[in-house]
Parts: structure tokens; C-alpha cells; sequence
């Protein structure tokens, strides 16, 4: 008596009908519940904004009135007011040159150090880097007072390359760190190819290593950008001349200079003046950042 094996195979058409329905419903369940989560955050974030825009081309009288309605007509001489009367064009120029020279010193002295960090082996790599680390994890605010001694006694107080050099110091241990795992993603082969055809190091980092790192400058350049030029805290303890006032004092004198009878128009003229560039620099560059971010996990 034969007996006849027959191999049994499992195929997609096999799969219950029910199961499928259920994964792909759970999957649209989920969807949907994703992209309410993602309109909902949008909606918090664009109101707020959308609104401070519509206020500062109304009249005091509007905000209060009718804070929610459209202004009856374009109030231009708020945006006027405000960058003349209130000074926002002397605290504009103070902050294009404070968060300009350190964003540039920031870049070149980070992306210097992270490329030693992530390409060199030498003693004390490893113990460098987590100082850098360590400096990330210190908050701000216990470094303000001896902070504010040390910029005194070399003379730096109330200037703006001082602020300039602390701003400098205060955004490298994040610009390391990001840099420092940026270019360990990079080929190393490039660089060796360099070195056999005669290049120094200073050459292979200028001019081959650092064009290929431009999506990871710009992501963390954006991120200096946003927190330099929204910082307060720093430029509050450490430029105290009325003369060198950063936006965000600028900001702030203009809300309590007025006592009660504020310019609510001319404050939120200011403010939109100081949100706009943020706004542009992520809507130009938004692509470069998401870029740098993923750049580490694609390779």
C-alpha cells in the first residue's frame, strides 16, 4: 500500500478574509487618527500666529472691541511706528549682528571640533567629547552670575562682540554634538583619497569634508538661528546699555515703557517684525533640515 504525500502551501489567498479586513480597518482607524492629531497641533500653531499678524494692522481701539474680527482697514503706521518711535530698527540691527557673528563662529569653531572628534583617535577624544556633552546637561541659569563677573573683568560687558563670544560658547556643546555624529555618517574614503593626492588636513576639511556635511550645517544652524535670536535670558544679564538691546529687550521695553496707556498695535507690529525672520529662515531652508536629520539614518 503506497501512501501519497501531498506538500500543502500556504498563500496570501489563503489568508482569512476577515483578518485582512480587520488589519487594513485598524490601519485606517489609525490614520485617521494620526492625521486629526497632526490638524489639531497645526491649528495650535498657526492660530496664534495668524491672529498676532491680523492685530498689528489694527487699532488699539479694534483689539479690545473686536479682538477676533478683521481689522476695518491696514493700519500701516503701526509697522512704521514701531520701527521708528519704538527703536525696533536699532534692536533689529543689533540682532542681524549679534546672532550673525555668532552663528558664523559658531559653525566654523563647532564644525572644526566635531570633525577632530569623529575622525581622530587620540587620547582624550572620548573625555573631550563628553565635556562637550556635559555642557548641553548645564543649566543657563546658575552660569548668569559668575558669567556675568568673567565678561566684566575682560571688559566685555555691555558690547556686542562680548555677547557675540558668549553666545558662541553657550551654542557649541549642541553644535559638537550634532556635528560630531553628522560626520562619522560621511566617507571616509573621500578624505583618504585627499590625503594620497597631497592634500593637508586643513584643505580635505575645507574643502572636501565640509561641502559634503552642508545638509548637517544647515540643520544645526537653523536650530542656533531659532535659539539665538529668540534668547533673552543672556543679552538681560549682559547688555544692559539701552543702546545695544537685542530684540527680545526691545520687545519688552516697549510693552512696560508705555505704563497703562500701551501701544498694543505698535507692540504687536513689533512682535511680527521679530517673528517674521524665523519664519522665513524655516520655510527657505525646511527641506536642508529635515535632510540633516535623517542624513545619519539613511546611511
Amino acid at each position: 500500500m503506497t501512501t501519497t504525500e501531498t506538500d500543502v502551501t500556504v498563500t496570501k489567498a489563503d489568508t482569512p478574509e476577515p483578518a485582512r479586513t480587520r488589519t487594513k480597518r485598524e490601519g485606517g482607524v489609525l490614520n485617521v487618527f494620526s492625521h486629526g492629531i497632526l490638524v489639531i497641533w497645526a491649528v495650535m500653531v498657526v492660530t496664534p500666529l495668524l491672529w498676532a499678524v491680523m492685530t498689528s494692522f489694527k487699532d488699539d481701539r479694534s483689539i479690545f472691541s473686536s479682538p477676533w474680527a478683521l481689522p476695518d482697514r491696514l493700519h500701516f503706521d503701526n509697522w512704521s511706528r514701531a520701527w521708528t518711535q519704538a527703536n525696533m530698527s536699532d534692536y533689529f540691527l543689533n540682532t542681524v549682528l549679534v546672532v550673525g557673528g555668532s552663528l558664523i563662529g559658531t559653525l566654523v569653531l563647532g564644525s572644526m571640533a566635531a570633525y577632530v572628534l569623529a575622525r581622530f583617535d587620540f587620547p582624550g577624544n572620548r573625555f573631550i567629547y563628553y565635556l562637550f556633552i556635559g555642557g548641553m546637561s548645564f543649566p543657563i541659569m546658575l552660569a548668569l552670575v559668575p558669567l556675568f563677573y568673567v565678561v566684566n573683568n575682560l571688559g566685555l560687558l555691555n558690547t556686542i562682540h562680548g555677547l557675540i563670544l558668549v553666545y558662541i560658547a553657550y551654542s557649541l556643546p549642541f553644535t559638537v554634538f550634532f556635528l560630531t555624529a553628522f560626520f562619522r555618517t560621511l566617507p571616509t574614503s573621500v578624505a583618504e583619497a585627499a590625503f594620497v593626492d597631497g592634500a593637508s588636513h586643513t584643505r580635505t576639511f575645507f574643502q572636501i569634508m565640509l561641502p559634503m556635511a552642508k545638509p548637517g550645517l544647515i540643520s544645526v544652524g537653523i536650530f542656533n538661528f531659532l535659539g539665538q535670536w529668540n534668547q533673552y535670558m543672556l543679552p538681560t544679564v549682559l547688555n544692559t546699555d539701552p543702546d545695544k538691546h537685542v530684540l527680545t529687550q526691545g520687545l519688552v521695553q516697549l510693552a512696560v515703557s508705555q505704563g497703562y496707556k500701551g501701544d498694543w498695535s505698535g507692540l504687536f507690529a513689533g512682535l511680527v517684525m521679530a517673528m517674521l525672520p524665523v519664519l522665513a529662515a524655516y520655510v527657505v531652508f525646511q527641506r536642508q533640515v529635515v535632510a540633516g536629520l535623517t542624513a545619519g539614518a539613511l546611511k
